[in-house]
């Protein structure tokens, strides 16, 4: 039986010197744990067009999105997640307003460590910690 492949985009989103880190909701998949914000690539959708597709969703807000940071492929243990990183901005207008997760943080990456994130996370706090 062929894995199922998610590809995602999601977005080391700065406000000020702090990342915009995420708690899933634990009623989804990987509940409980923490994850940079971002979400499944449409078709037809870029991954930046996804990015801010999914932030404006997620938390009724508008970011930048930046340079393109890395991308790797996480197997968890009944899919693969493809994900696509992007650093982006916000410039703090507008008020934020979760709908799909349980609460959100802004951490430096030293504080990243006090949060338990999901596998595919781990390698771009590594990337953030170089």
């Amino acid at each position: 039986m062929e894995r199922k492949l998610v590809t995602v985009t999601a977005g080391v989103i700065y406000y000020k010197s702090k990342i915009l880190i995420a708690q899933r909701r634990k009623d989804k998949s990987l509940g409980g744990f923490w994850e940079f914000p971002g979400g499944k690539i449409e078709p037809g959708e870029t991954c930046e067009q996804t990015l801010l597709r999914e932030i404006k969703e997620e938390f009724n807000i508008d970011i930048q999105v930046g340079k393109y940071l890395m991308e790797h492929t996480f197997a968890y243990p009944t899919f693969d997640l493809k994900m696509y990183v992007y650093s982006a901005t916000w410039d703090g207008k507008g008020k934020i307003k979760i709908c799909d997760h349980e609460q959100y943080a802004f951490v430096d990456v030293e504080e990243m460590e006090k949060y338990e994130f999901s596998g595919a996370d781990i390698p771009v706090i590594k990337l953030l910690k170089i």
